[in-house]
């Protein structure tokens, strides 16, 4: 792996979801504080793009947040990330309003916004459709 890639992109995690040894998700690597002080790796960028699409899922069914604005204010808080820029980049790649309702159970929202949000939190998209559509049907 490439020393320059962004850490989301080494640990394949290219939502960059943190730790939490109450969660155990599909294909995640072992913690390794040596490796990764803080957040989850995967065994393939299709298990951390899963999760990245399951927490969505779960903040949508569990916390009622429904918009764009919503689910990235829970995704990436105020308190470490500029959020409002956050916001706005991702409803750019969407074409939708940071207020507009939308379902991350249907499939091509969900990889929409999955694909918006590895793009903002890694400064790239590296990933080919298939991937998605691969990360999709894990779920």
């Amino acid at each position: 792996m490439a020393a320059n890639q962004s850490r989301g992109i080494r640990n394949n995690n290219p939502g960059n979801i943190d730790y939490n040894p109450e969660n155990n998700w599909k294909g995640q690597l072992p913690f390794d504080p040596v490796l990764e002080k803080r957040f989850c790796r995967f065994q393939s960028a299709e298990y951390g793009i899963r999760a990245l699409m399951s927490l969505l899922g779960t903040y949508q069914r569990k916390y009622k947040l429904r918009t764009v604005a919503a689910l990235i204010n829970r995704w990436a808080p105020t308190n470490e990330n500029n959020t409002s820029a956050y916001v706005n980049d991702v409803t750019k790649d969407l074409g939708v309003s940071p207020v507009q309702e939308i379902s991350v159970s249907d499939k091509k929202t969900a990889i929409a916004l999955a694909k918006a949000i590895v793009r903002h939190e890694n400064g790239s998209q590296p990933y080919p459709d298939e991937m998605f559509e691969k990360a999709f049907s894990l779920l």
